[in-house]
């Protein structure tokens, strides 16, 4: 089976790659230094802290892998206008809602998605139903509060 593109901004690329360097770096040698204080000391209370420590190494191992899994995946999208004048990844997009409240979103990949900060995913429901529209076409998306309807006011 094909392994799945990981959609990212150039910015977004950047991030993961910086945080990977920082665990490669600094984070391997914090806990490898905590690792051996414990391993030093004797007692319960240090027992639990090489526990911890161990736990903390398996994470930052784990995380290691998956970083570098979805930079050899990463797939870097623009923020252009696609030719074909239609929503895509990476596109900055201008909606309305039914009640006339628009509402402003960057398509982006699940791996850089902050609905906090507008950026939504291609594959949550408000992004897929975007995905391929143009400006003026109207969609509909099933959210939990019920049906949506958005018309695309601009594409950037």
């Amino acid at each position: 089976m094909a392994e799945k593109e990981v959609f990212l901004t150039p910015e977004g690329l950047a991030k993961l790659e910086a945080e990977l360097e920082h665990l490669r770096t600094v984070g391997r040698q914090e806990v490898a230094n905590k690792i051996a204080q414990a391993k030093q000391l004797s007692g319960a209370a240090m027992d639990s802290e090489f526990d911890d420590a161990k736990k903390e190494q398996a994470f930052i191992e784990g995380r290691i892998l998956t970083l570098e899994n979805m930079i050899k995946r990463a797939k870097v999208i623009g923020s252009a206008t696609s030719a074909s004048g239609r929503v895509e990844i990476g596109s900055k997009v201008t909606v309305r809602d039914q009640e006339g409240q628009e509402e402003h979103y960057s398509i982006v990949g699940s791996a850089e998605a902050s609905p906090r900060q507008g950026k939504i995913s291609n594959e949550s429901p408000v992004g897929r139903a975007l995905l391929g529209k143009k400006v003026g076409e109207e969609t509909e998306v099933i959210a939990p509060a019920g049906v949506r309807k958005l018309t695309v006011i601009s594409i950037e």
